[in-house]
């Protein structure tokens, strides 16, 4: 062969395995695999090993993948990843010092302090098999180390991708176990998963996908110490923990620097600035359906991971304020209409002019509605408005955010809810106890437009004026029942929806299988 046909095909060769490294073939121009049962014998001393050939591994692992891999969460992850690689057992070659294999096991057996089972990442299996393969006298015969190597590498790389996944995700995306959850919510892509499978240092990467948020980091340790909160048994307490990291691995959590956030469960809001509050105040949330606490996590049944929202709760979801209306229209729900108002204006021919509410139909204005003869379709033949003024339900500001439950942030003529403890009693809009306080944060003191709002509150009648904000503010209404406050304390507050029950109950149906 000449010396330029020699360069063509060297160049050929180079081209050729530059191509299969972006993943254009099935193998990766890697390190050989053939001394692989010389790799395996150095580590084990195991002389059965000496015999193991990449040729002889395949079709065993090819095979028990074809015959349980299916099974396996993120199947069609692992499997593409082996068919790419070969059949090669890439976490068993790339790991075979003893320290660095058996780090996985043991980062797994300690998934507890995450409020998770480590049966969900089959730590105990692969204990076992790691001790096999490492035992000098477990495994004996060639076919027993071909199948062991195999179930190992298969069930390292579903646990190692669960794992992680949890860790840095949650076991569960909150839209698929919650009727009422409209916060966008990340989720692993294969990227991610791939790059689990493909780490080089168990230990190292393991470290790395460990939560470090502060308040994540603190209901970890009152955890492990078995903190007891006021008014519960230990084993709820431990159960509210566990939903509550749960909730702290979900993606969903504010990125920006000035935002509204609306804990539900504490009937509180803030106003976050720079990572700290500068406003909070209470608020009134949507009634719930166990607001007076009957149902606790002391006790796991099948049917408490199925969600059955109260009709008048409060939906968890993530938008943006970006308009006030100031002395508003109450457009009355057809709930609100048929079970209320209808039900008034029947016992009282006053009533609705009393509270200032118009009557329509077809659109058009009732001039006298007491000629109306009420009957239990009323509050779906006619809409209900009710007018500005003093006894407007929505006070006299509302603030707005697009979103698909038609809630707002508003002010109320109902004040005495505020001095109670448990403040589920609106219809699922969230009550504001300082709504000026909130509209001067928003637009800003000595603002033009704040003034008109305090101008337009302070006046007892006027037409609705809408007015957006400078700068759309994003706003969070989530569901929070225990946290770290900036004490350091931890605080637990009742699970006032029955969403820590439904979540505790799908854990607890993910490990019972």
């Amino acid at each position: 062969m000449t010396n330029h046909n020699k360069t063509k095909l060297s160049r050929l060769a180079l081209i050729a395995c530059f191509l299969l490294t972006l993943g254009f073939g099935m193998q990766s121009c890697k390190k050989s695999r053939s001394e692989m049962g010389k790799d395996l014998y150095s580590k084990t001393k195991n002389k059965v090993y000496k015999d193991v050939t990449p040729e002889g591994f395949e079709p065993v692992f090819k095979a028990m993948l074809e015959s349980e891999g299916a099974k396996l969460p993120n199947a069609k992850i692992i499997l593409a990843h082996y068919a790419a690689n070969g059949y090669d057992p890439t976490l068993l070659l790339d790991h075979l010092s003893g320290d660095d294999i058996k780090a996985l096991p043991q980062y797994l057996n300690k998934s507890n302090e995450h409020g998770l089972d480590p049966t969900l990442f089959r730590a105990a299996k692969i204990d076992t098999l790691i001790n096999n393969i490492y035992g000098k006298k477990s495994i004996k015969t060639l076919e027993e180390a071909y199948h062991d190597m195999a179930e190992l590498e298969m069930t390292m790389a579903a646990s190692l991708i669960s794992y992680s996944n949890a860790l840095q995700f949650g076991v569960f995306n909150p839209r698929k176990i919650y009727q009422r959850y409209y916060t966008a919510t990340a989720r692993p892509d294969s990227a991610y998963m791939n790059n689990a499978l493909n780490t080089k240092d168990f230990k190292s990467y393991l470290d790395s996908i460990q939560p470090k948020d502060k308040h994540y980091v603190a209901l970890q340790k009152a955890l492990m110490e078995g903190f007891v909160a006021t008014g519960q048994t230990k084993e709820e307490t431990q159960r509210t923990l566990v939903t509550n990291l749960e909730r702290l691995r979900w993606k969903n959590k504010p990125t920006q620097d000035r935002y509204v956030i609306v804990n539900i469960a504490d009937f509180r809001l803030d106003v976050m600035n720079q990572g700290k509050s500068e406003l909070n105040m209470k608020v009134c949330v949507g009634e719930g359906r166990n607001k007076d606490a009957e149902n606790s996590l002391v006790e796991y049944d099948e049917s408490d991971k199925v969600d059955r929202p109260f009709s008048r709760e409060t939906p968890q979801l993530a938008s943006e304020i970006n308009m006030v209306q100031v002395n508003p229209i109450w457009n009355i729900p057809v709930s609100i209409a048929s079970k209320e108002i209808v039900v008034e204006a029947q016992k009282d021919p006053y009533y609705l002019a009393n509270k200032n509410i118009n009557v329509y139909k077809d659109g058009k204005l009732i001039d006298d509605p007491e000629t109306i003869e009420w009957n239990a379709n009323s509050g779906t033949e006619y809409s209900f408005k009710q007018q500005p003024g003093s006894d407007n339900s929505l006070g006299k500001i509302k603030f707005l955010f697009p979103n698909k439950s038609s809630v707002y942030l508003h002010d109320t003529p109902a004040q005495a809810p505020f001095g109670r403890e448990m403040r589920a009693v609106s219809h699922g809009c969230v009550r504001l106890e300082k709504p000026l306080e909130f509209a001067r944060v928003l637009f800003g003191d000595g603002t033009e437009k704040f003034q008109k709002i305090e101008q337009f509150m302070g006046e007892d009648k006027s037409q609705p004026t809408d007015l957006a904000l400078p700068k759309k503010v994003p706003v969070y209404l989530t569901y929070v029942t225990g946290w770290v406050d900036d004490a350091g304390q931890i605080q637990i507050r009742p699970d006032v929806y029955g969403l820590d029950i439904v979540l505790y109950g799908h854990l607890q149906k993910l490990i019972r299988g």
